[in-house]
């Protein structure tokens, strides 16, 4: 059976699932240097990804959109062609505990010319369903608790076994939406008007908390706010928790609770009021989730942990939960935001149909490189791992293309810029030539057998989904890869793996004696990744581009004239 998921909003993409293996997911952000974040405004975009993949539309058994905003269904306006289409989804939440599987059936769905029907359920149906199918506990058919927290929800926590999920309770009336919004208020993403939205800032605030420390002062300052405006029985918090499904209220509210926290902290350096709402939150999520368990202990063993939702990218808040000791294992996939919401979907079908069985998948099952024409001023040579390796050995950073793009946000070594980390000006370069602030760390993909020995804890992180601190004695061997609190977002890899990123950190540790390289994404600014060679070549931040074999080298400018028949000047 084939079941093509969709995810039509934010962080728009497109999943085929058959017989329960994944063969494709295509996130729009991912084609053609689309921007981060893109939707898909018309339905023409499915029927291309199924012919990428030598599908027609008939050829598919059911299709299913993801659900989105709305309290008893959400509205979509697309275009399929040039024909404006309205589809209806479910809504954003199931609409009681044992609704996660209860689906919209739709009709309507115009592809190449007919209509299809189509089902549709709840967006956090797709985030329970995507982060427990794609979980080592699905596999070993034992259950789990699943976390999903979203921009514009409370942190949710369902119950799911393979005969069904439903959902517990919430933790603590908290949007995820309350990270980034502090970075409108205080510290170097201050704005001085409440409108518009950057939706990377919180992940760009996860590293710069490292900036500052954390002041228990500032903490009872949220912590008295946070029951006032938020959890006590105050009028103030009882409106904001009752109108939680009205984004634009609850965020508002979130914008008001920072402007009294401002008003509370003139006199606090920014850099310490934003760690300190990070620690505040993070103890707020560990306590919160010890006594859940408590309240839920009468349900079996053992004890696991899928995290999923936009809040499943803060790495700290994912290795604080594990650090616990509440669960035997916790489990993020690589693609806990809405990047996975098309195989959520999908696997919401699934699940309707056999319970929640264990999907068969690859992080590298994004879109494949394209053909593309290199410029004229780019060469092409074969090139090998182990002279790949030594080019990286001379202090040289490479633009590394390999095979099909990863899912999620995180560059894995498909879609990634490699660099030696040996030398802590790496960092400030790779940052330089990327557009990013000082702050912003670089990170490590590492041999899964050496990691242990670099980091703690090192344990296999093949996703870059956990926080890891790096050992004194490797501080100043590695420094580019090395956070200011000594930390890093290492992504560990097996040096067995078929993938080519591990034969080449396999050439490299025999060249240098180290296991890793810096990793970072290979994207223009504010967009997904390279979708070929010829648009790294068209960046031209990198020099050295290495695409599935064949090393793309820039010509100097003199030797270009020389080679067009005209004098260098």
């Amino acid at each position: 059976m084939r079941i093509c998921g969709i995810n039509l909003t934010h962080d728009g993409a497109i999943a085929l699932v058959e017989d329960g293996r994944l063969v494709f997911c295509i996130e729009q952000e991912k084609r053609d240097n689309n921007l981060r974040y893109q939707n898909i405004d018309n339905l023409d975009a499915i029927v291309a990804a199924l012919a990428e993949h030598g599908l027609n539309v008939r050829d598919v058994d059911q299709f299913v959109i993801d659900g989105w905003d709305g309290e008893v269904e959400s509205q979509f306006q697309v275009l399929s062609g040039v024909a404006p289409v309205t589809l209806k989804g479910a809504p954003y939440v199931e609409r009681h505990p044992e609704g996660l599987l209860a689906s919209l059936d739709g009709s309507g769905l115009m592809l190449d010319g007919r209509l299809f029907p189509y089902k549709s359920y709840p967006h956090v149906s797709g985030h329970v369903a995507s982060a427990y199918c794609t979980s080592p506990f699905a596999k070993a058919e034992e259950p789990a608790f699943c976390l999903v927290w979203d921009g514009c929800i409370f942190p949710r926590l369902y119950y799911v076994e393979r005969r069904g999920a439903r959902f517990l309770e919430y933790l603590f009336p908290v949007i995820g939406h309350a990270y980034a919004a502090a970075g409108h208020h205080f510290g170097p993403f201050k704005q001085a008007s409440r409108a518009g939205w950057d939706l990377g800032v919180a992940g760009k605030l996860m590293a710069y908390i490292a900036v500052g420390s954390i002041n228990e002062d500032i903490v009872a300052v949220f912590q008295e706010l946070y029951e006032e405006r938020f959890a006590a029985s105050t009028e103030l918090a009882r409106h904001y928790r009752a109108d939680i499904n009205s984004a634009e209220s609850s965020l508002t509210a979130v914008h008001d609770f920072f402007d009294a926290s401002a008003l509370r902290l003139k006199a606090k350096a920014p850099e310490d009021v934003l760690a300190s709402l990070h620690f505040f939150l993070e103890r707020l999520l560990v306590q919160e989730m010890a006594m859940a368990l408590q309240r839920h202990s009468y349900l079996p063993k053992p004890r696991n942990l899928c995290v999923a939702g936009g809040c499943g990218l803060n790495i700290k808040w994912n290795s604080a939960l594990r650090a616990t000791g509440l669960f035997d294992a916790v489990w993020v996939p690589p693609f806990p935001n809405d990047s996975g919401s098309a195989i959520g979907a999908a696997c919401c079908a699934m699940a309707a149909h056999k319970g929640f069985i264990p999907l068969e998948w690859s992080v590298y099952s994004g879109p494949a490189l394209h053909g593309g024409h290199l410029p004229p001023e780019w060469e092409a040579a074969p090139c090998s791992m182990r002279e790949l390796a030594t080019i990286l050995a001379s202090n040289r950073p490479v633009v590394f293309l390999a095979g099909r793009a990863e899912l999620g946000p995180r560059a894995l070594g498909g879609r990634s810029i490699l660099a030696a980390a040996t030398s802590p000006e790496m960092k400030d370069y790779l940052n330089s030539v990327k557009l990013r602030e000082y702050f912003r760390p670089v990170a490590p993909i590492c041999l899964e057998d050496r990691a242990p020995d670099i980091f703690s804890p090192g344990t296999p992180d093949p996703y870059m989904l956990f926080d890891h601190q790096t050992r004194p004695e490797w501080r100043d061997r590695i420094p580019a890869v090395v956070h200011l609190d000594g930390s890093a977002r290492l992504q560990t890899i097996s040096r067995t793996s078929q993938h080519k990123v591990a034969e080449l950190l396999v050439e490299y540790e025999e060249l240098t004696g180290i296991p890793l390289l810096c990793n970072t994404s290979a994207n223009h600014h504010g967009r997904g990744f390279f979708p070929d060679a010829a648009a790294a070549c068209q960046w031209g931040r990198v020099e050295h581009i290495w695409s599935d074999g064949l090393l793309l080298t820039k010509t100097p400018v003199s030797e270009l004239s020389a080679v067009n028949g005209h004098p260098s000047r």
